[in-house]
């Protein structure tokens, strides 16, 4: 057989199980909590690998190598403020969200539970969280289904619009029939699938070249600056690049995970679990582009695309059948991401507009059937968006990932940590912060090219606290649901 049919061998077992695993969800999955939120039943492994594996994407396996072989180590930088916000948001934000969003009237999305927190009676804050839910993650799906295109594009010599097509009816499948269990069970398998196969690469990288040493002189060769983390860097992209840490604040489908987990005390294996996933992901990526540097560069083969380092080495280092799965967790890290992304921006359109607007209770059966409409709706416009690509894979995440940090992560952290937020200055700040991140990243030059996630987040701060002191009213159903969810984080299960 060719190595093109043990790689398609390797990729229709790992796509049969993806639907098989979406079946499965399916039989447990007979209303909107279920479809959204799993009934809260997450335990913290499939909780802290669900979120790792939907948080990174193609980005961990294409992105992030790609930039490090054409830059060098100056690009981890991202990596190690994103491992940094990835640990302060399970430690300080994920028990007392698990315990405010059950407390407070069972919210199953972000926007309602901003809105029951803040006792938002007009449903403004609903509206604005899932108009903003709407308009970033349709570039974010769309940054996955390019990174789809791309892999297929790259590693059976297919055309990047069938790619697309794909990646987007596959991902479809699954998410549409099993809901949120389907995704974080799918994203399980895909979470160990990324992360093995970023450790196999490098060191099979490093046995072929001879050893540490052998690579790191190899690389030397090619440009000491390669294994430099400050050189080629500027203070300001050194800040940008840390500033990446503060998105984790406010990605709702990272957050959704912290409202399925079982009870708020499993925060903190998931905790452990999940920051130990992501140092083996990232060192992982860094090691790959190094051996990259090491057996293309050095050898004056460059790669014409540098975010396909990890599929070239996969192809050249394996047996075909093995590379075809080292492929498939690339596809799996792009599904997993986009699926999550799907559901949580269906439930904004499902959960927080269309109650908004309808005035009526929705049954649990038509609250699925709406739900999984609103899927293929946002699947059909990302997939748009896609098929003429103009931006790389980093540049669409960078936007879309800005977008959320900054107008939702201040938000999340006030309504938990602060008594006299309110609603209106939590909508002030939420619009606030997403026309800066908008505005922000149409200029460039000097302090504009700063991250624009960073001005976006301190902007909205600043406005939430202002506008809610301008507003406050004691409120003592909100005191006491307060207190009772402060009180439900710290109690031992």
């Amino acid at each position: 057989m060719s190595d093109i049919t043990y790689q398609a061998i390797a990729m229709i077992i790992y796509l049969a199980a993806m639907v098989v695993i979406g079946l499965f969800a399916y039989l447990r999955t007979s209303n909107l909590d279920d479809y959204m939120l799993g009934g809260r039943g997450l335990g913290p492994a499939v909780a802290a690998l669900s979120a790792g594996a939907s948080d990174m994407s193609g980005w961990l396996l294409m992105g992030l190598p790609g930039a490090i072989y054409a830059t060098g180590l100056v690009e981890m930088w991202i990596a190690v403020g994103l491992t940094i916000g990835a640990w302060l948001n399970w430690k300080f934000v994920a028990p007392r969200l698990r315990a405010q969003s059950e407390i407070i009237d069972n919210s199953i999305t972000i926007p309602s539970f901003l809105s029951n927190r803040l006792d938002d009676k007009r449903n403004l804050i609903r509206i604005a969280a899932g108009i903003i839910t709407l308009v970033f993650f349709t570039f974010y799906v769309s940054s996955g289904m390019v990174s789809g295109g791309i892999f297929f594009e790259n590693s059976f010599n297919m055309d990047y619009r069938l790619g697309v097509v794909i990646v987007a009816f596959c991902t479809l499948m699954y998410t549409l029939v099993g809901g949120f269990l389907a995704v974080s069970w799918t994203d399980l398998v895909q979470g160990l699938m990324m992360v093995a196969a970023l450790v196999l690469v490098p060191i099979v990288g490093i046995y072929e070249l001879g050893g540490v040493s052998e690579l790191f002189e190899a690389v030397s060769a090619v440009d000491p600056k390669l294994l430099s983390v400050l050189t080629g860097g500027t203070l300001i992209g050194i800040i940008s690049a840390l500033a990446w840490g503060l998105g984790y604040f406010g990605q709702p489908h990272i957050l959704v995970r912290f409202m399925a987990l079982r009870n708020p005390q499993e925060a903190i294996a998931g905790r452990r679990i999940g920051i130990g996933w992501m140092l083996m992901a990232v060192i992982g990526a860094a090691m790959t582009a190094m051996v990259g540097v090491a057996i293309f560069r050095a050898k004056g083969n460059d790669l014409q695309n540098p975010e396909t380092v990890f599929i070239a080495l996969g192809q050249l280092l394996f047996h075909p059948l093995l590379a075809g799965f080292m492929l498939a967790a690339i596809l799996a890290a792009i599904m997993s991401t986009i699926s999550s992304q799907l559901l949580v921006t269906s439930s904004a359109l499902v959960e927080d507009l269309f109650r908004s607007f309808s005035k009526r209770d929705i049954s649990g059966n038509e609250g699925v059937i709406l739900g999984r409409v609103a899927v293929l709706l946002v699947a059909c416009a990302a997939a748009v968006l896609a098929w003429n690509p103009s931006n790389t894979i980093l540049q669409l995440v960078a936007f879309a990932w800005a977008g959320f940090g900054a107008s939702f992560g201040p938000t999340i952290i006030l309504s938990m940590y602060w008594r006299k937020l309110t609603a209106s200055g939590a909508i002030s700040g939420m619009v606030c912060g997403a026309i800066a991140v908008l505005i922000w990243s149409k200029l460039s030059g000097g302090i504009f090219d700063l991250y624009e996630i960073l001005p976006g987040f301190l902007l909205n701060l600043a406005v939430a606290y202002a506008v809610s002191l301008a507003t406050y009213q004691r409120n003592e159903k909100l005191e006491e649901e307060f207190d009772r969810s402060v009180r439900l984080a710290k109690e031992r299960f």
